[in-house]
C-alpha cells in the first residue's frame, strides 16, 4: 500500500517526539519530489490539518498501543477516541478528504461469547465482557473497539466516508529499519519462540 501511495504522492506523519528515525523513508528513490513528512500528536488533533489539508484520502493507522495496561483503561480509550475523532473532524474541515480508512484491530471483533464459527462486519466485542476478563492487553481490545464504533458513527452523522479494517496481524515485506512486532509474532510461531507464542495466542483466543 505504501508503493502504491508514494507512486502518487504521500504525506507521512510521525509522533512528534523528535527521536523517530526517518531516513528510511527520506532516502526512498524519489522521495525528495513525492514524500512529505510531518509531526502530529493524537493528544493534540489539531495537529493534523496541516498534513489533511489538500488530501483526498487520509488512512488512520496510529494508535496508544499498550499490550501491558500500565494506563487505566478509560484514559486509553479516551485519548483514542478524541484523537481519531479530532483528526475526522480535520477531513471535514479540509473540503477535500473523500473517504477516510482507519485501522482498528480483529481485537474489535471476537471477545463477545455468542460462540459464532463466522464473524463479519455486524460481530463487536462485547466491551464488559472483556473487562471482567484477565487478559493482556484488555485496554487495547476495548480502546479499539469503542474507537472503531466512534468512527463509523461520526462518518454516518456528518456525511463523510468512513472505512475500518480489523487486521489479526501486519505482515508482509516492509521497509522499516526495526523488526515488526507482527512480524516477530508470526516467526515465534514457526521459530518455537513459547513465550512469545503463548503471549500472542493469549490475546486471541
Amino acid at each position: 500500500m505504501f508503493e502504491l501511495l508514494f507512486a502518487k504522492r504521500l504525506t507521512d506523519l510521525f509522533r512528534s517526539d523528535g527521536k523517530r528515525d526517518t531516513s528510511f523513508l527520506k532516502n526512498l528513490p524519489g522521495a525528495s519530489e513525492r514524500l512529505q513528512i510531518l509531526t502530529a500528536d493524537l493528544s493534540d488533533p489539531k495537529s493534523f490539518s496541516p498534513a489533511i489539508k489538500g488530501c483526498v484520502g487520509v488512512f488512520h493507522v496510529a494508535t496508544p498501543l499498550d499490550f501491558e495496561d500500565r494506563e487505566p483503561e478509560p484514559v486509553v480509550t479516551k485519548r483514542s477516541i478524541d484523537g481519531a475523532l479530532g483528526i475526522l473532524k480535520a477531513c471535514l474541515n479540509s473540503k477535500t478528504v473523500k473517504r477516510v480508512v482507519y485501522t482498528s484491530s480483529a481485537a474489535a471483533i471476537p471477545f463477545n461469547n455468542s460462540g459464532a464459527d463466522i464473524l463479519d462486519e455486524d460481530s463487536w466485542s462485547d466491551v464488559e465482557s472483556i473487562r471482567e476478563m484477565t487478559r493482556l492487553g484488555a485496554s487495547y481490545a476495548i480502546s479499539k473497539t469503542l474507537t472503531e464504533k466512534a468512527v463509523l458513527e461520526f462518518g454516518e452523522q456528518h456525511g463523510l466516508e468512513v472505512v475500518t479494517v480489523a487486521p489479526p496481524f501486519v505482515h508482509g515485506p516492509y521497509i522499516c529499519p526495526k523488526f515488526a512486532g507482527s512480524v516477530r509474532t508470526l516467526l515465534a510461531l514457526v521459530l518455537g519462540n513459547v513465550i512469545h507464542e503463548k503471549i500472542s495466542y493469549d490475546q486471541y483466543k
